[in-house]
């Protein structure tokens, strides 16, 4: 029998909830593009809890402990001492989220002897090392789509309050306050600007979708260009590169996921390079932006506000100058993890221990590794030294 070794966040810090806002979620079959939701035989929770966090357990103790398996869960991964180290040495199956990540490095994979199969409950699995799972035979898999509309609404958001001013106007409301003039010297309409997104895959031609009823000019860099008939729908201007990119657009979201091409991509060579006044928003993964450089731009005026939910250290320390910089509309890492995106994660990360342990193929579009190298969204969307 099997140890699975589960990483979450910690619950709410008023308890675990005993009732929610709402009774239920709307059920999605399809992704758009055709691709079915998560198809597990079963589930043994409720769509609409809190599954992502400790006491949720992605829903899958029933599920485990019934085929005789050992699930540990927890959300301490950080040290030697910490639980997730311990208990790793002999661990064949690791899960972890992007928004709580245990980070799979070689060092721990050595150590890691058994490890067979590490699973991502989400999207994103670059907290694993992707070299050291191929060199060590190690299945790397994520619930590819599950969450992708939740993290482009959040982009949309996030696009929507850096223009509009909208948490410097709040937080007046907050203080008792009602200065307008206040709230609106930092405040455009986001109508007839220039939008840019690095990569449009997934999330980021979602992105395009949802911006394009707001009138604005729409562009998009990506290492595979999207059809002529899709360009001509949305109205996209293809650029060949990002640096031709940022140089006429207003705003720049990054949906590229995080690999060496991409590490460190928006420093301060190239944050000079946009428009000034430009907004950068950042739901990808952090160190796809060099920290420094993000406040330095936004001290200066070269940037006019920054946005995102994905840090380097994840959770960020306290004293991250990303929390305390100006003009930023930073959260916590919660793009990918509504209610509504939790229930597919789970029914997706169920799908993929049932294939597992009854020896079946694991979908295709859920892998990241497989057989010694990069396998099919991995392939797509992964670069590893040869």
């Amino acid at each position: 029998m099997a140890k699975i070794l589960c990483v979450l966040y910690d619950d709410p810090i008023t308890g675990y909830p005993k009732s929610y806002a709402r009774a239920d979620v709307p059920k999605i079959d399809h992704y758009p593009g055709g691709q079915t939701a998560p198809t597990p035989k079963q589930i043994d929770f409720t769509p609409g809890e809190l599954l992502g966090s400790v006491s949720g357990e992605l829903g899958l103790r029933k599920y485990l402990e019934g085929l005789g398996h050992t699930l540990v869960v927890t959300s301490d991964k950080e040290g030697e001492d910490s639980v997730f180290e311990r208990e790793l040495p002999d661990a064949e199956i690791v899960i972890s989220q992007p928004f709580w990540p245990a980070y799979l490095t070689p060092e721990r994979i050595a150590k890691a002897k058994k490890l067979k199969l590490a699973v991502t409950a989400g999207i994103g699995s670059d907290h694993v090392d992707l070299e050291a799972a191929i060199k060590n035979g190690i299945t790397v898999a994520e619930v590819t789509y599950s969450n992708s509309i939740s993290v482009s609404e959040h982009v949309v958001m996030m696009i929507l309050s850096l223009v509009r001013n909208y948490i410097p106007s709040y937080q007046w409301v907050i203080k008792g306050g009602w200065n307008i003039a206040d709230c609106v010297e930092r405040s455009y309409d986001l109508e007839a600007m220039h939008v840019g997104t690095v990569a449009a895959g997934r999330i980021g031609l979602a992105v395009l979708k949802r911006l394009k009823p707001f009138d604005v000019k729409l562009h998009y860099f990506d290492q595979h260009r999207l059809p002529e008939s899709v360009e001509n729908e949305l109205g996209l201007t293809y650029h060949p590169s990002v640096e031709d990119m940022v140089k006429v657009c207003d705003v720049v979201t990054i949906n590229a996921p995080l690999h060496p091409g991409t590490l460190d991509l928006f420093n301060d060579e190239l944050i000079s390079k946009m428009k000034r006044g430009a907004y950068l928003v950042n739901t990808a993964r952090g160190k796809i932006c060099n920290r420094d450089a993000v406040v330095r731009a936004l001290e200066s005026g070269q940037l006019a506000g920054y946005a995102g939910d994905v840090w380097f250290p994840q959770p960020a320390p306290k004293d991250h100058p990303w929390r305390t910089m100006p003009h930023h509309g930073m959260t916590p890492h919660i793009s990918g993890t509504s209610l509504s995106a939790q229930a597919r994660y789970a029914a997706g990360t169920r799908e993929i221990l049932e294939c597992w342990f009854e020896e079946r193929p694991i979908r295709e579009e859920y892998l990241i590794v497989d057989g010694g190298k990069l396998a099919g969204t991995g392939a797509h969307s992964y670069t590893v030294s040869k």
